[in-house]
């Protein structure tokens, strides 16, 4: 094996160069194993020295250890070093970006809609507008945490995006990144009842989350009858600020266990006493953009029956991704599926999303949602099925609703709409 092949498996198993050749002499590794690495060493050897244009060792192996994760399941992935170091301070609350809200649907990336004042908005970049490359590379068929990590990066550096407009020819915008503020969560009243739209789940979440509703419990006073929490279009983050933010709403009980490869080694996280809402009814607010993350704390509240759900099916994602740098990040880092979480129940979100109490429907002009089980390489679901959906509550024909599903969720707190109402027009 030549000595690049050995610096690039001993960095990821976590040691240099003449330790890697002892490793391997020694046969740390199966025989079959370092058969297939033999094969492709020798690949690596014929694309470097005759694929038509030249390119750089570091190239072809990180490319290789991409394919590798990437042909796993639809989350597993590798960071190269910038993209690893922005996912670092992403967690923290903000990263360096461009200021593109994107969805990908049937394998093409959209833009949902530009931040305002970024990097992005500036340039001209406009909603709709269809990502065809990033940096060159083509990004049809690519999953939606692929797309967003290439767009991201060191702040000060540079990424072309490649759009198309209708059918216009296809533009390139060349963008320097700047730090992008993951948006912290906003509340509001509405008259007696408290909203709270949670974006995104970081290290910021829980304590924001905390404040506003003791905002809300002083600005509305004694006739409080509730509280509105909307995890629609929040596509996750951290776990551990899901499993707070659960924990603020139970006093008892089981919030989430994951469970890896070993099925005999399992953690569990429990709730601690403590409910900030002081009992009050909540309703949760979810669509098929409420994944990861989201659906951790929709499957623990709705377990406990602490909370009625109310919107459409959610995403399905039931896997959990663990970051391993290599050389201490020096070498990017493997982020890689390691294990599936399960509601307090047992079940497995994987595939199945979170079925709502209370199915509601977007109301007119609801964007379409690419879910889990549509994404190539996706975790197969587990369990017994979920209960069938159901058919959704329409608005009445002719009448308009600024938002229906936050409408519906008012009418249910202010017990003007049951938990049985039967589907269709109300």
């Amino acid at each position: 094996m030549n000595r690049l092949l050995l610096l690039a498996f001993g960095a990821a198993l976590g040691f240099g160069l003449a330790a890697a050749a002892q490793h391997f002499a020694y046969g740390a590794i199966g025989s079959s194993t370092g058969a297939q690495l033999n094969r492709f060493g020798l690949a690596f050897e014929r694309v470097r020295d005759n694929y038509i244009d030249k390119q750089q060792d570091r190239t072809l192996v990180e490319g290789a250890i991409d394919g590798m994760l990437t042909d796993l399941d639809a989350h597993s992935s590798y960071f190269d070093p910038k993209t690893f170091e922005a996912m670092e301070t992403k967690a923290a609350g903000a990263y360096g970006g461009v200021g593109l809200v994107i969805t990908v649907i049937d394998g093409i990336a959209k833009v949902v809609q530009p931040i305002e004042n970024t990097p992005a908005s500036r340039a001209g970049v406009k909603k709709d507008d269809v990502l065809i490359a990033i940096d060159g590379t083509a990004m049809r068929g690519h999953a939606l945490d692929d797309v967003s990590n290439r767009m991201r990066g060191t702040i000060g550096t540079q990424v072309t995006l490649s759009v198309q407009r209708g059918n216009a020819k296809p533009m390139d915008f060349k963008l320097t990144r700047q730090a992008i503020e993951v948006e912290r969560l906003t509340y509001r009243r509405e008259g007696d009842v408290g909203y709270v739209k949670v974006v995104a789940f970081s290290d910021r979440t829980d304590p924001d989350l905390r404040m506003a509703i003791a905002m809300l419990k002083k600005q509305i006073g004694p006739s409080l009858k509730g509280f509105v929490i909307d995890l629609r279009n929040n596509g996750g983050g951290v776990l551990q600020a899901a499993i707070d933010v659960s924990d603020d709403f139970l006093n008892a009980g089981e919030i989430v266990s994951v469970r890896g490869r070993n099925t005999g080694a399992v953690e569990r996280y429990d709730a601690h006493y403590g409910d900030i809402a002081n009992g009050k009814p909540v309703v949760l607010l979810v669509n098929g953009g409420t994944a990861s993350a989201s659906e951790i704390v929709a499957g623990a509240l709705q377990d406990h029956r602490r909370v009625t759900v109310m919107g459409t099916l959610t995403f399905g994602k039931g896997s959990v991704q663990s970051i391993m740098p290599l050389d201490n990040g020096a070498g990017g880092a493997l982020h890689m599926t390691t294990a599936r979480y399960y509601a307090p129940s047992g079940r497995s979100i994987q595939v199945n999303g979170v079925v709502p109490d209370i199915v509601i429907a977007g109301g007119p002009g609801a964007p379409e949602y690419q879910r889990e089980v549509e994404l190539p390489h996706h975790l197969l679901a587990e369990g017994p099925p979920p209960k069938p959906l159901g058919r959704a509550i329409q608005p009445p024909p002719g009448k308009t609703y600024d938002d229906f599903q936050l409408a519906m969720a008012l009418a249910f707190l202010h017990k003007t709409l049951a938990l049985n109402d039967s589907p269709g027009h109300i």
